[in-house]
C-alpha cells in the first residue's frame, strides 16, 4: 500500500527538518569538542560506545556492531580505531577464547578524555536543542527527543 502524495510530501518535509536539526546539533557539538578536547563527534561516539560495551550481553562488541552503533562502514571504523589507538585512546587485544577475535577497549587516557569531554558534549547539545526549540519546524522534534529521555 502506497502513501498518498500529500503524505509523502509531509514526510519528506519532516525528514528534511530532522536532517537539518541533526546537522546543526552535530556541527555545534563538533566545533566545541574539537576546540576544547581535540576530539571529533565520531571519536566521542566511538569512545562512548566502547566505554559502554560491557553493559550488553557477552561483554565485548564485534567491530561490525561498533560500526553500526556509530553509523560508519566497517573499514571506516577500523581506520578510526587505528587513529585513536595511535593517540593512546584505544587499545586492541586478542580474545583469549578465540585467537581470531580482536577486542577494542578504551584506555585510561581515553576514559579521562571521555570524562572531560562529556560536559562539553552535553552542554553543546543542550544549547543546540534550546536554540532549535525556537524554530517551529524543529519544536516537535525537540519535544519528541525530550519525551524519549523521560
Amino acid at each position: 500500500m502506497t502513501a498518498a502524495p500529500e503524505t509523502m510530501t509531509a514526510l519528506a518535509q519532516h525528514w528534511c527538518a530532522l536532517s537539518a536539526l541533526h546537522e546543526r546539533i552535530a556541527d555545534r557539538i563538533g566545533r566545541r569538542l574539537e576546540a576544547a578536547h581535540d576530539l571529533s563527534v565520531r571519536e566521542f561516539s566511538l569512545l562512548t560506545v566502547l566505554d559502554r560495551q560491557y553493559e550488553g550481553k557477552g561483554g565485548h562488541l564485534q567491530m561490525r556492531e561498533v560500526a553500526e552503533a556509530i553509523v560508519l562502514s566497517q573499514s571506516a571504523t577500523t581506520r578510526l580505531v587505528t587513529r585513536m589507538e595511535d593517540r593512546g585512546l584505544l587499545a586492541r587485544t586478542i580474545c583469549k577464547d578465540d585467537r581470531r577475535g580482536i577486542y577494542t577497549n578504551v584506555t585510561e587516557e581515553g576514559r579521562r578524555l571521555l570524562a572531560a569531554a562529556r560536559p562539553t558534549h552535553d552542554g553543546a547539545l543542550a544549547e543546540a536543542l534550546d536554540e532549535a526549540r525556537a524554530n517551529p519546524d524543529f519544536t516537535p522534534l525537540v519535544e519528541a527527543l525530550e519525551r524519549i529521555g523521560e
